[in-house]
């Protein structure tokens, strides 16, 4: 009867994807911290170092072997602080806590929209995380939470360090409309590429044309030009990627009769 026993489970964890994750959670919790001292540039770069770990974890996971269903939680976890409270709480800092100025009702809206992106950001973490095996991996169903956070904190970064002459006060109501966005894209149906390949198993499912690698020193090139203004630009063109794509496949078959 004893050979019938199932082997004991262990209860260690694997250290280096966990590693990058809790380095992303971290990114994440001082951006919080960034925005509370008004060091807003210092809380958008956070916030994309956070986005960096992020995209590491799991392939080094995948890589070596070290995937876990605990590593899956606490990356979903630390995504919620990194691009659900970080992003909101930034641009809550940097701009819509300025709407207090147009009176007590404004003010308010400007926290309950700030709120209505982090709920938005959990929604979506929740609703990937019970799709992840069933949806087409080119695919995101709804901007994902990273592109999310990148499109809040490339607006903060490009305009938080004065190159361009406005400050988060005078572009309160252009971040309300930001902020509101990036939320319901988030919990849309609204498909986005997801640059993942064929979508197959394995590392075929990360694999992209050539083509992509001859872009990239030129993608490269222009983002040290002006990385703020560029980020920016890629985050909005992403964006609206989605819709336009929804768009342009219902506007087909009308097209064809």
């Amino acid at each position: 009867m004893e050979h019938d026993r199932p082997p004991p489970r262990s209860r260690g964890i694997y250290l280096l994807p966990n590693l990058f994750t809790t380095c992303g959670l971290f990114a994440g919790f001082y951006a919080i911290i960034a925005a509370a001292n008004s060091e807003f540039t210092a809380a958008a770069i956070a916030v994309f170092v956070a986005a960096l770990a992020d995209g590491i974890d799991g392939r080094v996971a995948r890589l070596t072997g070290t995937s876990s269903a605990f590593g899956v939680q606490y990356d979903s976890l630390a995504d919620l602080v990194s691009f659900g409270l970080a992003p909101a709480l930034v641009m809550y800092h940097w701009s819509l806590s300025a709407l207090k100025f147009d009176g007590s009702t404004m003010g308010r809206v400007g926290w309950a929209v700030a709120f209505i992106y982090a709920a938005c950001a959990a929604l979506r973490l929740a609703r990937f995380n019970t799709q992840v095996g069933t949806v087409d991996k080119r695919w995101f169903v709804g901007l994902a939470s990273p592109a999310a956070a990148g499109l809040m904190m490339a607006f903060v970064w490009a305009f938080a360090d004065g190159a361009l002459g406005w400050s988060g006060e005078e572009l309160r109501y252009v971040a309300l409309g930001v902020t509101l966005a990036a939320g319901l894209l988030m919990v849309s149906r609204i498909r986005y590429w997801s640059f993942k390949g064929s979508g197959e198993g394995g590392a075929r499912a990360d694999r992209v044309p050539f083509a992509v690698l001859l872009v990239l020193p030129v993608v490269i090139a222009v983002l040290v030009i002006d990385l703020p203004r560029v980020l920016l630009a890629v985050g909005v063109v992403y964006a609206l990627s989605g819709p336009a794509l929804e768009l342009w496949q219902r506007m087909r078959p009308s097209a064809r009769a």
